[in-house]
């Protein structure tokens, strides 16, 4: 099976069995994750109490933990989450907003990757680049370094923690600490879209739902993102149109459109 099959063929289970996944995202983007989720053809759960978070975890089929808005409440629920997502064996998906940028946001961070047990980690190459330990630079939830300089660290980091790890970018990077891979594809315009980083990673949340292969679900989710995105850029006047664009694509893509749209680089 090549690859834009294999992919095609996650994105038909998501289809198909609606599976639920569990954000603890930031307040920003509540509403643009739920709604590609929807779009995908997953059932999205948001939350950001505690008791409830741990409820919803247990029974998911994925766990999403973004933590954009670290507030205490948001951070008791994320780590409440990653308890009993553990216990129950449903993947986490971790999102480390501007994850070096504040002592507060690194604390947060440490309690989280020393908490428990991670599927897939996705961001973007100035937070990738602080959780292996590395020297990064942010403007804000910026990176100001490119995906491919995160490479290395990528790995590293993946092989610590176990899980697979995503720097996504201009061109995405995947690997698992063993394999890599390079995805091309997406539009310049998506980083005019608020939320649309934190949308790629619940898009892995769904992924590692239906693939029990982290490494291959983190890769098929970019990929549809990567589709996704440039079907959705073609033509539009601007930002606005692009994220309703986005959504209606995500609804209907089919294989050859993913195939066409992202270009995966073993």
């Amino acid at each position: 099976m090549n690859f834009a099959a294999s992919a095609f063929a996650d994105l038909s289970r998501i289809r198909e069995e609606k599976p639920l996944v569990v954000n603890i995202t930031n307040n920003v983007v509540t509403g643009i994750t739920a709604n590609a989720l929807l779009a995908l053809g997953a059932s999205p759960a948001m939350t950001h109490h505690p008791g409830d978070a741990a409820e919803l975890a247990a029974v998911a089929r994925a766990v999403v933990l973004n933590i954009g808005t670290p507030g205490e409440e948001n951070v008791a629920a994320i780590l409440a989450a990653l308890e009993s997502a553990n216990a129950a064996g449903v993947p986490v998906v971790f999102d480390p907003v501007a994850a070096g940028a504040t002592s507060w946001r690194r604390e947060v961070v440490r309690r989280v990757t020393e908490g428990g047990r991670l599927a897939a980690i996705r961001g973007n190459a100035s937070e990738i680049l602080y959780l292996a330990g590395e020297q990064s630079t942010f403007r804000g939830a910026d990176s100001l370094h490119g995906s491919r300089e995160a490479g290395a660290a990528a790995q590293s980091l993946a092989r610590r923690l176990g899980c697979a790890v995503c720097v996504s970018g201009e061109v995405d990077v995947v690997t698992d600490g063993r394999a890599n891979v390079e995805i091309v594809g997406g539009h310049a315009m998506m980083t005019r879209v608020t939320g649309l980083g934190c949308t790629a990673t619940a898009l892995v949340g769904a992924f590692v739902a239906v693939n029990g292969d982290f490494f291959a679900a983190t890769t098929h989710a970019m990929a549809v993102m990567a589709a996704t995105g440039a079907l959705a850029a073609a033509g539009t006047a601007g930002p606005g149109s692009l994220a309703v664009r986005f959504l209606d694509i995500l609804y209907t893509l089919t294989e050859a459109e993913l195939a066409a749209g992202a270009r995966v680089v073993a």
